[in-house]
């Protein structure tokens, strides 16, 4: 059983998603959605009408692009609580990433929250529009740093959904098992033994703490062992272990043949992924005027001041 720190690797941990992720919403067919009455809440805002204002707005900007507004803008109705228990029936959108973007750009751009959603946002759209390779291409290695480890956030929940369905199921189960992928990576060490090889506190995550080559390690086989549980079937908790070792050490051996470092010898960052984060909203402070944000950008890792919003809003009409 380990107790190093808890990682973004276990269960998806609330304290580690993006407010804007954590609304998302799946239709039962797969498709991702989010409710404008969600990201209202998310943004700030108070009064739905003033919201209102800015998705008119975005939905200008999308025909405008050429693009059907009804594709990326789909008006609903949801039940809101007003009170003693009464709920009544108001307007909502079912709204697209694209959509979403087109909405914070549009937004009150004094809201530290909206420079953020505006950031993350430019982020996923740019992300389902080129490859990783793309992207990564011309940045430099704190920017590097910064999207992988956005990745790894969104691919480690996949591969813990993944496991789930495999049979880990308690948070001892969760700890075993990615111990299990890093013991495969990194020659025997598990995540408590790569903690303290970095010399961490114990409130620090070593995912924020690692290099763009050991994040892009750790996103391969996170990637690959998901894929591999999907895809044989893997029904216990002790075989989805044994097949997270035997990714890690593949992807160990690959390195070794190629002639690379083995990533536990190499070097921690002197800036976390967290003091990035910070020096990127700091950026995004002082800019004057809105404009769309250009990469690079940092990942899904939620920011400390943001306040993520349930998934069944208050009443914004009042």
């Amino acid at each position: 059983m380990s107790d190093s720190p808890v990682e973004d690797t276990a269960q998806p941990a609330p304290s580690h998603i993006s407010p804007f992720e954590r609304i998302r919403q799946t239709t039962e067919d797969g498709n991702e959605y989010w409710s404008a009455r969600d990201l209202a809440s998310v943004l700030g805002y108070q009064d739905w009408r003033n919201f209102d204002q800015a998705v008119e707005r975005a939905i200008r900007a999308c025909r405008n692009s050429g693009q059907d507004p009804a594709d990326h803008f789909a008006e609903v109705s949801k039940m809101m609580p007003t009170g003693k228990g009464a709920r009544r029936k108001v307007k909502d959108y079912q709204l697209s990433r694209y959509a979403c973007y087109l909405i914070i750009q549009n937004a009150d751009p004094e809201k530290e929250i909206v420079a953020l959603g505006q950031t993350y946002f430019a982020v996923q759209t740019r992300r389902q529009e080129v490859s990783d390779a793309e992207v990564l291409t011309g940045l430099n290695e704190d920017q590097r740093r910064l999207y992988l480890r956005g990745q790894l956030a969104d691919h480690n929940r996949q591969l813990s959904e993944a496991a789930n369905q495999a049979g880990v199921v308690t948070t001892q189960d969760f700890a075993i098992f990615h111990d299990h992928g890093y013991m495969g990576l990194y020659g025997g060490l598990r995540a408590q033994d790569i903690h303290q090889r970095k010399n961490l506190k114990r409130s620090q995550q070593i995912l924020d703490h690692m290099g763009a080559t050991e994040l892009a390690a750790n996103l391969f086989r996170a990637t690959q062992t998901e894929e591999k549980l999907r895809r044989e079937q893997i029904s216990t908790k002790d075989e989805a272990n044994a097949t997270h070792l035997q990714v890690g050490q593949v992807v160990r051996r690959t390195i070794q043949e190629l002639g690379g470092t083995m990533p536990e010898h190499l070097p921690t960052p002197e800036k976390s992924i967290k003091e990035l984060e910070a020096e990127e909203r700091r950026r995004l402070q002082k800019r004057t005027e809105p404009q769309t944000p250009q990469l690079p950008l940092f990942g899904d890792d939620e920011s400390p001041d943001a306040t993520p919003a349930p998934s069944d809003q208050g009443d914004l009409t009042r």
